[in-house]
């Protein structure tokens, strides 16, 4: 394969479906991040082994993909057309798998996926509940595509819209199904897209200055894992986004800032980089037209503030990564002065479609109306991190507009061994938490701001009745505190108070006045901050002090933890339920735990460094904490 050309594109795409199609049969692996870790790369060549071995590989071809979703389920494996979902494998699983699936055509039972509410046995992927309700854009190839082959995303139609935008519609055209499709940066703050992007032509016209384009990459929310992921599965669907977008304002030349603590997503997306560049989908002349536009790679040091995107411009340009005051806009002023498009992994991932099917079609999708204003609603799907106390955890995307309930109990399986469902954190540390009696909320950007929370970029993190809502603010309070640039006071100042303020409450050392006081500071913090992240840090306190408020009561007046997590007003007892097992004592760091074997065991207090480790290992529940 050569350089490609306008007319030959879907040439490339086809030769490749009917080299695959010589196959009787797809093993799709899994290698996203997750699964690497737990030893998909050991999958993939023991697999190859072995249809060597059985003179197979002329019938059956193994295909690393990106992530597949489910990470929960990883080590993950695919075997297409039926479509036969194995998961939580190790290599010793797969002769088990050729043998009797490969070769005697049956799909080996005891290594499918057991549905955890039913527990049927669910063969077949897109019957698994985890998948079913699940509605993909910017995730459309996941899971199929190989991330580090060219030909494999043109198969999956990757730069079919561009190929349709520079052959028949000129730059304000393409602006204009973005504009159209109403879709908002998927981020955080939820500005509209085309909004963006005409402001950037706007200023281009008026200054003259040749525009740029960015990708934000720098993903540093804990839990989060959305742009990684979009970047290590479908690198190519990002870099066609962004030659649309360059097409749009006008641009020829972007950047991806991304964190160097992704290894797996830098590796892929300088190979997809360079495999455009040799093909001609990236440069000069791009497919044969006057179309050039090429992309550099900016390595982050994995700042959480350089997300915002004036730090994120100031670290680009090699200077410190503190934000400033948004008096002029990067779409007026951003990277070394001229004017800059950024939006993040996702945002870009979602333009191919939006201009190769209209942007009606993606506006039709959500919640609201936006034919007349993007502000009237939250149009498109957004793609979720599923993590905490939940069974099914993972990559989701799913419409706007779809209920909490839907995604947390239908999607993500309910809460890990049937406790009871107490709060979804969302957007970030900067979010807010959302308790049970608002789980029909309907997810979009206007409602989870109404609620005291935010979109974010995604992250949605699920606590059971076992989480402290003044430990969980204290812990994202501290989070913040310690990446905070310090530039300004209100800031910096505020998150150093609110974070002794929440530890003296964890200690049992609050007073009614000290609550006031919490409240007090962080209004401050919200309204004086320079820049979001200090405008927002206050969201994990003030939102469980909204909805959780009681707790916080608990600690002060009664000087107890409900959840029993902080420490010091805690103590642990083993109880009559208690069947002697000895496990607990085995697993105490302090050996405080004493009893005889099938009888009672009892808990030296004055030992006792309240881990929980005993809580957690005992298969009885057996140990209470009071």
């Amino acid at each position: 394969m050569t350089r490609i050309e306008l007319e030959n594109l879907e040439e490339v795409g086809r030769k490749h479906r009917e080299k695959l199609a010589r196959y009787e049969g797809l093993l799709l692996v899994c290698t996203g991040t997750g699964c690497v870790s737990a030893g998909a790369f050991s999958i993939r060549d023991e697999l190859r082994a072995l249809l060597e071995r059985h003179k197979l590989q002329k019938k059956w071809l193994v295909v690393p993909t990106g992530c597949n979703g489910f990470c929960a389920m990883g080590p993950i494996l695919v075997v297409q057309p039926a479509g036969i979902f194995y998961q939580k494998l190790g290599p010793k699983d797969l002769a088990r798998i050729v043998e009797e699936h490969l070769l005697g055509g049956k799909p080996v039972r005891s290594l499918l996926h057991k549905d955890a509410a039913s527990g049927e046995v669910v063969p077949r992927m897109a019957d698994i509940p985890f998948f079913a309700k699940q509605q993909l854009i910017a995730l459309r190839n996941k899971g199929l595509v190989d991330p580090e082959s060219i030909a494999s995303a043109i198969s999956f139609g990757t730069y079919g819209a561009l190929r349709k935008a520079l052959q028949g519609m000129k730059p304000a055209e393409v602006l204009a199904e973005v504009k159209r499709s109403g879709i908002r940066g998927r981020g955080g703050a939820g500005f509209p897209t085309g909004l963006k992007w005409e402001s950037c032509v706007e200023a281009v016209a008026r200054t003259g200055k040749p525009p740029v384009v960015v990708c934000n990459a720098d993903e540093g929310d804990p839990g989060a894992f959305m742009d990684r992921s979009i970047i290590e599965t479908d690198p190519h669907a990002v870099l066609e986004g962004m030659c649309l977008g360059a097409y749009a304002v006008g641009a020829r030349e972007g950047f991806v800032y991304i964190r160097k603590e992704y290894p797996l997503a830098l590796e892929r997306l300088e190979k997809a980089m360079a495999e455009a560049r040799k093909h001609g989908l990236l440069g000069e002349r791009i497919l044969g037209t006057h179309f050039s536009f090429d992309i550099r790679i900016h390595r982050g040091a994995g700042a959480f503030v350089c997300g915002e995107s004036t730090a994120l411009m100031a670290s680009m340009e090699g200077r410190v990564g503190e934000p400033r005051a948004k008096y002029v806009h990067n779409v007026e002023s951003g990277y070394q002065g001229r004017p800059t498009v950024l939006n993040n992994v996702e945002t870009w991932a979602n333009i191919p479609v939006i201009v190769g099917k209209g942007g009606a079609a993606f506006a039709a999708i959500g919640s609201g109306d936006v034919s007349q204003s993007p502000w009237n609603g939250s149009s498109g799907t957004k793609v979720f991190s599923l993590v905490g106390n939940i069974r099914n955890t993972g990559l989701v995307e799913v419409p706007m507009g779809i209920r909490l309930r839907e995604i947390i109990f239908d999607i993500g399986g309910g809460i890990h061994g049937g406790r009871k469902f107490k709060a979804v954190q969302t957007g970030g540390p900067s979010g807010g938490c959302i308790p049970a009696e608002l789980l029909d909320l309907e997810v979009d950007f206007d409602n989870l701001t109404k609620a005291g929370s935010m979109m974010g970029s995604g992250g949605m993190i699920v606590m059971d009745d076992r989480t402290c809502m003044v430990d969980v603010a204290k812990y994202f309070v501290d989070f913040l505190k310690d990446e905070s640039c310090g530039k300004c006071t209100p800031c910096r100042e505020g998150l150093i108070g609110v974070s002794e303020m929440l530890g003296r409450i964890t200690r049992g050392e609050g007073t009614p006045e000290l609550l006031d006081e919490l409240e007090r500071t962080c209004r401050v913090m919200a309204s004086a901050s320079l820049c979001q992240l200090g405008a927002t840090a206050p969201n994990p306190v003030l939102s469980t002090l909204r909805y959780f408020r009681d707790e916080y009561l608990a600690h002060i007046e009664k000087r107890k933890c409900p959840a029993g997590v902080c420490k010091e007003l805690i103590r642990y007892q083993i109880t009559k339920a208690c069947t002697g097992c000895g496990v607990c004592a085995r697993q105490c760091p302090q050996k405080c735990i004493t009893g005889e074997k099938k009888k009672l065991h009892v808990i030296d207090r004055k030992n006792c460094i309240r881990c929980g480790i005993c809580r957690d290992v005992c298969k009885f529940d057996a140990v209470r904490v009071s």
